[in-house]
């Protein structure tokens, strides 16, 4: 069965008025439906697709929950994969002696962190979240925020699904209360607008627009350092603010004091920790990169034909 239709139609819209991304229509030739996208060919251009740690989420996004890798913390360098039913079996004591095995075998330090991953293919899973995309990214251009964020979020968060966090965010972009209604939304004991798509969808592009947007150009305006706001890092950097806040990624970077942006502060920012900014927060992008790879195979998978075209041209009227 094919994913997506047989012609893809590239095109150019504005960000702010200044800033332009390409988006993706994807035509079903069959029905005449079609899906849109943010072109995620940057990915493959600027080689994020060959960083270990993207690479392994693909692998955690691949493994059933049953399973497990066992990987280097600091690199997420794999050195194998075992039964997580069997880990969960063991003692701390058992599991502390297995960690020194691996070590021992892959001539490792002691202080080397090893960490037990098990796979979430039953959370991760980029087909349930590609209907929902398309309308997400028609509400960011409504609202004049840049459409790549829209379609990043959905991946990672609650992926085809609305459920809570451990720490009570909401709905399928995860707000939390006071942000929600911060931005606009209706939550109280009676109503909570997060779990309608649209309504969430129009929170988090405010959230996004301004806040966490104006505060990854201060902080990195704060340490001299240049960028594109279309640029994949500068992205990755405004998602790491959506996740962890401003003022821990603040701290984060005080502490770093970076001389450089691009991929290099966004590599480095995966092995530092500053107050509220660990491991979960080093996760954040890494699992964006790793849904948006995803996301990239499905889009070309099937694709027979391309042509581009600007965004005030009729995509319909194309031969």
């Amino acid at each position: 069965m094919r994913f997506l239709g047989v012609i893809i139609a590239l095109f150019w819209c504005a960000v702010n008025w200044s800033q332009e991304y390409r988006v993706i229509e994807t035509f079903h030739l069959e029905d005449t439906s079609h899906r849109l996208f943010v072109s995620t060919d940057e990915l493959i251009e600027e080689r994020w697709d060959i960083l270990a740690q993207p690479n392994f989420w693909r692998e955690v996004m691949n493994l059933p929950p049953d399973s497990c890798i066992i990987n280097i913390a600091a690199t997420r360098e794999i050195l194998g994969k075992d039964s997580f039913v069997e880990w969960k079996k063991q003692t701390e004591e058992e599991k502390s002696l297995y960690k020194d095995s691996v070590r021992k075998a892959y001539s490792l330090a002691d202080s080397v962190m090893i960490y037990v991953t098990s796979g979430k293919n039953h959370f991760y899973n980029v087909e349930k979240v590609v209907p929902s995309i398309s309308r997400a990214i028609e509400i960011f251009q409504q609202y004049n925020t840049d459409p790549w964020y829209a379609q990043a979020i959905l991946l990672i968060e609650s992926p085809g699904k609305i459920a809570y966090s451990s720490v009570g965010a909401y709905g399928p972009f995860q707000l939390m209360k006071s942000v929600a209604r911060d931005h606009g939304l209706t939550v109280n004991s009676k109503v909570d607008e997060r779990k309608d798509f649209d309504k969430s969808a129009m929170g988090a592009s405010s959230l996004l627009r301004k806040t966490c947007i104006p505060e990854a150009r201060r902080i990195l305006d704060a340490h001299d350092l240049s960028y594109n706001e279309t640029d994949i890092w500068f992205r990755l950097f405004v998602l790491h603010i959506y996740h962890a806040g401003a003022g821990n990624v603040s701290g984060l970077m005080k502490s770093m004091d970076p001389k450089c942006g691009g991929q290099e502060l966004i590599t480095a920012m995966w092995q530092n920790e500053w107050g509220g900014f660990k491991n979960a927060s080093q996760n954040y992008s890494q699992v964006a990169l790793a849904s948006l790879l995803r996301l990239h195979e499905l889009i070309y998978r099937d694709c027979d034909a391309m042509f581009e075209c600007t965004s005030e041209e009729t995509l319909n009227e194309q031969p």
